[in-house]
């Protein structure tokens, strides 16, 4: 199975070369890869090589290779799909049910991860595993956004527990317990995902993702709903806003307050409010 040509993106996936992240490239962010023709950084952002620039957004690269796969994201920023090109042998892991289509000559297997930690959190106890040669298509079970970043195995990420969607072999995920205080207001439950390792691992969202750098001391605050992954510490506070941007039912807003180094994506759209605005357009709620 193979892609046909489609406008901003070459058509087919180059060779794959046979090495690990290039040297130089910052850790936890996807800027040294190669960007899609038509592409081009914001003001401020140096494209390619080089650290991330502090309080700094920029257009995210979403084709890349690394090691034995090549990668596509089309379709963002709500219908994205990830189109992965496996070598022989390669393997990639995937979310349960998150697989689109695929070649014939890739094979599938599902692996089950049992803990008591997942079965108390409720947190995911199988994966998905898919071995080349071949294409597979692999998408969120939402309307929303792909990207991609990158782990160097220096840096740990924290992922939100329905935000992760596929990675390389290498990546390890585990459950993290946050603290008490930040497992009621950060809007991510008791536990999150940490991912370590070196490779690339492709978080999903609901709406659009934004990414933000931070440099050291530099502080961010961010709505806690609306959290997809970051590197940075923070911390949970509350806010008076009126319910302005308050993610949660009563008055005082809980957001995080990140501070760098590190990144930080979130996503555009926030669960709770979108489940709120659903059930306020039955026709029960209505009567």
């Amino acid at each position: 199975m193979s892609f046909p040509p489609q406008q901003g993106y070459p058509g087919h996936f180059p060779q794959a070369p046979q090495t690990g992240v290039q040297p130089g490239a910052p850790q936890g962010y996807p800027g040294h890869f190669p960007q899609a023709p038509g592409q081009h950084a914001q003001p401020g952002v140096q494209p390619g090589h080089g650290a991330p620039q502090p309080n700094a957004t920029r257009i995210i690269d979403t084709t890349g290779t690394y090691e034995g796969c090549q990668y596509r994201i089309d379709h963002r920023d709500s219908n994205s799909l990830l189109a992965v090109r496996l070598q022989p042998g390669y393997e990639i892991k995937a979310k349960p049910g998150s697989m689109v289509a695929m070649d014939p000559t890739v094979k599938l297997k599902g692996k089950l991860k049992f803990s008591f930690k997942k079965l108390v959190t409720g947190g995911e106890m199988a994966e998905s595993h898919f071995t080349g040669p071949g294409e597979i298509l692999i998408a969120p079970e939402i309307w929303g956004d792909i990207v991609p970043i990158k782990l160097d195995g220096s840096t740990a990420w924290s992922v939100g527990r329905h935000s992760f969607l596929a990675a390389t072999p290498e990546i390890v995920k585990s459950t993290k317990a946050q603290s008490f205080g930040k497992a009621l207001f950060s809007g991510e439950g008791l536990f999150v995902h940490q991912m370590s390792g070196r490779g690339i691992l492709f978080v999903q969202s609901l709406g659009a993702v934004v990414q933000r750098n931070l440099g050291p001391g530099e502080q961010w605050i961010v709505d806690n709903g609306h959290l997809v992954a970051w590197s940075a510490k923070y911390t949970v506070e509350r806010v008076d806003a009126g319910g302005f941007i308050s993610a949660s039912h009563t008055d005082e807003g809980l957001v995080c307050r990140f501070t760098g180094p590190g990144t930080v994506y979130i996503q555009t759209r926030n669960p709770e409010t979108l489940t709120a605005w659903i059930a306020e357009q039955l026709p029960s709620n209505n009567a």
